[in-house]
């Protein structure tokens, strides 16, 4: 069993940055891919970026890229959302999420565990 505990939501103004942290809990994060994902008022389910065990591959959802990075340190157990030009848009409920498999994945069916959420709200 794996926990996900995110951490770093808050309020912001569009153009500003904020740094989202997941640590985990109860097996070898090293042995895990990481996700994150997000919620929007009134919207489903999305895939913002993803991480694979090592570190080394990263795959980020068109709406994010050049913008955010993922990141992570296995030493402390935690992956790292690092978010900068914040949009309006980007306002969600960010989740991380972790599967024991190799390589990057975009699809919350593929995660096994996930974390409660940590709610960002970009004011214009």
């Amino acid at each position: 069993q794996v926990q996900l505990v995110e951490s770093g939501g808050g309020l912001v103004q569009a153009g500003g940055s904020l740094r989202l942290s997941c640590v985990t809990s109860g097996r070898t994060f090293s042995g895990y891919r990481m996700g994150w994902f997000r919620q929007g008022p009134r919207k489903g389910r999305e895939f913002v970026a993803a991480i694979n065990r090592s570190g080394g591959n990263t795959y980020y959802a068109d709406s994010v890229k050049g913008r955010f990075t993922i990141f992570r340190d296995n030493t402390k157990n935690t992956v790292y959302l690092q978010m900068n030009s914040l949009k309006p848009e980007d306002t969600a409920v960010y989740t991380c999420a972790a599967d024991s498999s190799s390589g990057v994945s975009n699809v919350a069916g593929e995660y096994d565990y996930w974390g409660q959420g940590t709610q960002v709200t970009v004011s214009s």
